[in-house]
């Protein structure tokens, strides 16, 4: 060792920081503390674990708890990548550019806190990127549904995963970069469940995506005990708390049903449907129509992108059971009239269309082929009636301004959204369909308004929202003398079998062949 020149040991020192990262951090990282300044890194040992599994493994998804210092750990693998490693193309998503951008600065304090002979030479250097001279670099985004697509990316880092919207379209736009040696690390505390952070836990823990796992508890800082966690609490709120520390996705999130809730209709009700019908397959059937029975449809209408699905709910009257259900993509005018042979095989089915945007288009060809029972109401929903309109057509410039259809605005969103939340909470409704609880788990509130998070939908959501709402709505109207729904299907024209159930037998009148100018139009391509 006396025999060794300075030029020797730095070499022999260069190697051992080049194959060991947790050596590289250790011995010569250091951080901005916010109380004490400049810092030496000291890893604790589970930092150390995760840094060595982010070597071994190119795809790592990261479930943590707050405070660990997993963004940190990120930003000195990051470093070391560059600093060993030509060519390496780093880029850091996050819920906003200043949350990527504070990694990128991470990275930077590192690099700057280092010896002069492990010093990369700088030739790009803002606060948005790093560059070396060996062609590796790091570089911050905001996320966006095409982030990453151009980038020859080595390493792809997110953030936040749970709470990045459009984060399916961002790691859908990655692959084919990252599909030629590429690696990824995705770290977040859990924010609910069904969404694509959720997801990729669920499938790394089962082996079946490519993702090594790694499982960040608040109990495995060595410093943390029972009082800090209850502590916690108190800053945080429970709510808060339990999403910031314990992992626990169904306890995370703010979902509008409550997570457990949504877990127990997955568990007790979900199941497959006993016949999928259509040209898509996209028409789920649970039960057959029992013709002693009353049903209403309540339909949410795409606006017409490629992200947004047509969707319908049956539902049983009585027992408010969903017993059939559709999402797609047909034509307006296709699925206006799939709506219509629907609602009349369903027993002259209330037939409640959400008529905002294009769903005046679906409405038409209820009105066209003078469906008996369509719901009608004025535009804040303080006049309901859907009886009056079969005894004679509505004149529209009354001063009732009946239209038909339900109109979704903002002071009557709230109240189907607090409905449906009602139902799911006191377990009141039957709802046998995986896609809709899907939907119910990536449902959240943002803000004081319930939506979707980005890059998911919430068809299904609504329309199911729309028919709890009316059917509620009758429940009360019949409290006051008013027997809404009955008068409304009081008016079936179905022919009740002695059964009383629904027979596949061919029946006369067949809903699915409609007269037109041109003669009888076959739509039973939509169900076949």
């Amino acid at each position: 060792m006396a025999n060794k020149s300075l030029k020797d040991v730095i070499k022999l020192e260069f190697s051992k920081c080049a194959k060991d990262p947790v050596h590289f951090m250790r011995k010569y990282c250091y951080i901005q503390h916010p109380h004490k300044g400049k810092i030496k890194f000291n890893l604790y040992p589970f930092q150390e674990t995760a840094l060595t599994s982010l070597r071994d493994n190119d795809y790592n998804v990261i479930l943590k708890s707050r405070q660990l210092g997993i963004s940190t750990l990120s930003a000195g693998y990051s470093l070391w990548l560059m600093l060993f490693h030509n060519d390496k193309n780093i880029l850091v998503i996050a819920t906003k550019q200043e949350v990527a951008k504070n990694l990128v600065t991470k990275v930077r304090v590192m690099h700057d806190g280092l010896p002069g002979w492990l010093k990369g030479n700088c030739v790009e250097d803002n606060k948005l990127s790093l560059r070396f001279s060996n062609g590796s670099q790091v570089k911050a985004i905001s996320s966006s549904g095409d982030a990453g697509r151009s980038e020859a990316l080595s390493l792809l880092i997110i953030d936040e995963a749970a709470f990045v919207d459009q984060i399916d379209d961002i790691w859908a736009s990655s692959q084919q970069t990252l599909a030629t040696g590429g690696g990824a690390i995705i770290l977040s505390t859990p924010n609910g469940t069904g969404n694509f952070f959720h997801k990729t836990w669920v499938g790394a823990e089962a082996g079946t995506n490519g993702f090594n796992p790694i499982k960040l508890h608040w109990t495995m800082h060595p410093d943390r005990e029972q009082d800090w966690r209850d502590k916690q609490d108190q800053l945080l709120g429970e709510k808060m708390a339990a999403q910031e520390c314990d992992c626990d996705f169904i306890t995370s999130g703010y979902t509008v049903v409550d997570g457990t809730t949504l877990q127990w209709y997955l568990e007790q009700q979900v199941q497959d449907p006993i016949e999928k019908r259509g040209f898509d397959n996209n028409y789920w059937i649970w039960e057959y129509p029992d013709y002693g029975k009353d049903y209403m449809i309540s339909a949410d209408v795409a606006r017409g992108d490629s992200t947004d699905y047509s969707t319908f709910h049956v539902i049983d009257v009585e027992t408010l059971a969903q017993v059939a259900e559709y999402k797609g993509q047909l034509p307006t005018k296709d699925f206006g009239n799939m709506l219509v042979n629907t609602a009349t095989e369903w027993n002259n089915a209330l037939l409640v269309i959400e008529n905002a945007n294009v769903g005046w288009a679906a409405i038409q060809p209820a009105i066209d082929r003078d469906y008996p029972n369509l719901f009608y109401s004025t535009a804040d929903l303080t006049t309901i009636d859907t009886g009056q309109q079969l005894k004679k057509r509505y004149d529209l410039k009354s001063k009732e301004k009946m239209v038909p259809g339900f109109t979704t605005t903002s002071k009557t969103r709230p109240l189907i959204i607090s409905k449906l939340d009602t139902y799911f909470r006191e377990k009141a409704c039957t709802v046998r369909s995986k896609r809709l609880i899907d939907e119910l788990f990536v449902f959240v509130w943002k803000g004081s308004k319930a939506q979707a998070q980005g890059g998911y939908n919430d068809d299904l959501v609504m329309a199911f929202s729309i028919g709890m709402w009316v059917r509620d709505t009758a429940l009360m109207l019949r409290q006051k003398g008013m027997d809404l729904t009955r008068s409304a299907l009081d008016n079936i024209s179905v022919s009740r079998g002695s059964t009383g159930v629904y027979s596949n037998k061919p029946q006369g009148n067949n809903p699915w062949v409609q007269k037109g100018p041109k003669g009888d139009e076959d739509l039973t391509w939509l169900i076949k």
